[in-house]
């Protein structure tokens, strides 16, 4: 029996691990290595997919997954503090990409008409490819990540009714308003819908089946409210991918959010990759080559125009040079929904074949380059800010009376989110004088109205760094979530001022040893911090003695990095059923003093110690029934109780 599909996926997966195999090696993203694929067995090229169309319906599948693992991790209460991101930049950003291109084919002699159907197809950037980017360099949280998905969030939004329109524009009939009428009330429906979802039914739904601790149910209601959702937006005139996204925002409001990623993150990855070697499928190879030159001068006006246009909407919501400079080249490219929307322009006669082609040709291209450009984005960033800053001598507008010259001696924080909050509360109870440089505009009106020592500028520049006297601080924290920026960040510190302490709060271990190698005195990754935090609980409660689980501390730190020093503390056990009852293992490690060698008589733990010894262990040997007449010896184990003062107390006695 011969299965065309089967076929297909055999040829279009062993293709793929081939060429992301040797990309891999020369450390090439993945996503170039699925696009090459596309060309290679597209039907352009060799021809060895027999049905295309069955697996661009799979590669819609790796959207709808992508879509909704993105909107679990975000939240209700997130996506709408970046409202005016989705709505102001957006719709910016879509508007004038619109206005310019269509003004640009109108001159070249194209009818009106056409001009802004073709404005429509290149306002649209790649939702698919960007966030799989971001996410892979963790920057999906960061400023410019933000930034970026707000303006994607409309551009999916904003393409339904472009679909609407098109017809109409080609002198089709059908009566606009009603039909934009009811698409805003369908709108409306489908995210009271979600709130609804999120807030009352899905919480208590996913509450009863994770209780039945079954892992194919878990992952069976999960993929189908994702398909469901989708399939309800899709059937309202919205597209899947934004019903995906919101079936990711209803889970995100419940407690199962994390297992839920964790289950789809396998499929996703799957199917994203049908995604990416379909579009590589599209580009005709020969046309290409035919007209390498038009092509390439389009793709280089696409990125200029289009990456000027995104800078000139994220400018306009008061975003620093930086992040206006990162979103823009993360945004340059054509995206995925343009192609959906091209064919509607075909049908209606306002795209000619060979426009289509070159449409095609420079979508893929611009695909293909996008990888890149966010790889090298930060430094690419850095250059171009650099001669701007040396010739102006400032970075961000700060007044007179926000410049800390007086400042000496002093904590300087960069990033005020949750870490950066803490510690400004321990500055301020220890009476340390500090002062805060955040990025976001609002934080700062918020917090300098409640009197917090906050400037708004970007720590990235020298000079904003040198205007808070960086040069005269004692330690500066940067407790940012931005990888590049942070970077950017130590080493500008670093060439300011040789001698002042550096701390780093980062995500990952491996990012410890390039931020020591700028400058950094301590790097502190979340995941490393958070593991030994885990692990020194767990042995703990399982009563190992301090001093083993202090050198088993220290070891696993030594073994990643050297920067940190443990602080010699006695962990005890806590029962929750007796709060004052404390329990430790305390190894005894002095050869002498006023314990060790002598018996618990003679020492009379109790009275001068505080402490009740419950049982002693030597060489491999409990002693459980433990009378006045045993010898506490060195290398003894020694479990006792009584209260955190006195357990301490005894601690000293005998180290």
């Amino acid at each position: 029996m011969h299965f065309p599909l089967l076929q297909d996926i055999v040829v279009l997966l062993g293709f793929s691990v081939v060429v992301v195999l040797l990309l891999q090696r020369l450390r090439i993203p993945s996503i170039l290595g699925f696009l090459i694929t596309g060309i290679i067995i597209g039907p352009f090229s060799f021809g060895l997919i027999e049905n295309p169309e069955q697996v661009e319906i799979l590669s819609e599948i790796g959207v709808i997954l992508l879509m909704f693992v993105i909107g679990m991790e975000l939240s209700i209460k997130q996506l709408a503090s970046m409202k005016r991101t989705v709505f102001y930049g957006g719709f910016m950003q879509v508007g004038i990409s619109i206005i310019v291109t269509g003004l640009i084919f109108y001159l070249l002699g194209f009818a009106w008409n056409e001009s802004v159907f073709i404005g429509f197809l290149f306002s649209l950037s790649s939702t698919a490819i960007v966030l799989k980017i971001l996410q892979d360099r963790n920057e999906i949280t960061a400023p410019h990540g933000r930034t970026a998905l707000g303006i994607l969030i409309f551009q999916d939004l904003i393409v339904v009714p472009m679909m609407l329109v098109t017809p109409i524009m080609a002198g089709g009939s059908g009566n606009l308003l009603n039909e934009i009428f009811f698409l805003l009330l369908k709108s409306a429906l489908v995210i009271a819908f979600t709130y609804l979802s999120a807030k009352y039914i899905v919480p208590r739904v996913m509450y009863l089946i994770a209780k039945t601790r079954s892992k194919e149910l878990f992952l069976l209601s999960t993929i189908a409210l994702c398909f469901t959702v989708a399939f309800i937006t899709a059937s309202a005139g919205l597209s899947l991918a934004f019903g995906a996204f919101l079936a990711g925002l209803i889970i995100s409001e419940s407690d199962y959010s994390h297992q839920a990623t964790s289950t789809i993150l396998p499929f996703r990855e799957l199917f994203i990759s049908f995604f990416f070697i379909s579009i590589g499928m599209l580009l005709d190879l020969q046309f290409f080559l035919k007209n390498a030159g038009i092509v390439l001068l389009m793709v280089l006006i696409v990125l200029i125009v289009k990456g000027g246009v995104v800078a000139f909407a994220v400018a306009a919501l008061k975003y620093p040079l930086r992040t206006i400079l990162l979103t823009s080249m993360a945004l340059f490219q054509v995206g995925e929904f343009a192609f959906i929307l091209s064919r509607i322009g075909i049908e209606s006669g306002l795209l000619s074949p060979e426009m289509n082609q070159y449409f095609l040709s420079v979508s893929v291209f611009t695909m293909f380059l996008t990888p890149f450009i966010i790889m090298f984005s930060g430094k690419i960033s850095n250059y171009l800010l650099r001669p701007l800053y040396m010739r102006t001598g400032s970075s961000t507008s700060i007044s007179e009376n926000e410049t800390q010259n007086e400042l000496e001696n002093h904590l300087l924080i960069i990033g005020y989110g949750i870490n950066g909050t803490n510690l400004a509360r321990a500055a301020k109870y220890a009476e340390i004088p500090y002062l805060i440089l955040e990025l976001n505009a609002q934080i700062v009106r918020h917090e300098k109205a409640k009197g917090e020592p906050i400037i708004y500028g970007d720590a990235v520049q020298e000079h904003m760094l040198d205007s808070v006297n960086v040069k005269k601080a004692r330690v500066v924290v940067v407790a940012i979530s931005d990888p590049q920026a942070t970077k950017a960040i130590v080493s500008n510190i670093r060439h300011l001022s040789p001698s002042v302490y550096i701390v780093v709060r980062t995500r990952y271990v491996k990012e410890i040893q390039p931020l020591l190698a700028l400058g950094a005195d301590e790097v502190i990754p979340e995941e490393f911090e958070t593991s030994i935090e885990i692990f020194s609980r767990v042995l703990t409660n399982y009563l190992v003695p301090i001093d083993e689980l202090e050198n088993l501390v220290d070891s696993v730190r030594a073994d990643n990095y050297q920067v940190f020093q443990s602080r010699k503390t006695v962990h005890t056990f806590n029962s929750s059923a007796i709060p004052d009852f404390k329990i430790s293992c305390v190894r005894v490690l002095a050869d002498s003093g006023p314990v060790v060698g002598k018996t618990i008589e003679e020492v009379d733990v109790r009275r001068n110690y505080g402490v009740n010894i419950l049982a002693v262990s030597r060489k491999g040997e409990m002693i459980k029934n433990v009378f006045p007449n045993v010898k506490l010896l060195q290398n003894d184990r020694v479990f006792i109780s009584g209260d955190q003062e006195h357990i301490d107390a005894f601690f000293k006695a005998v180290n």
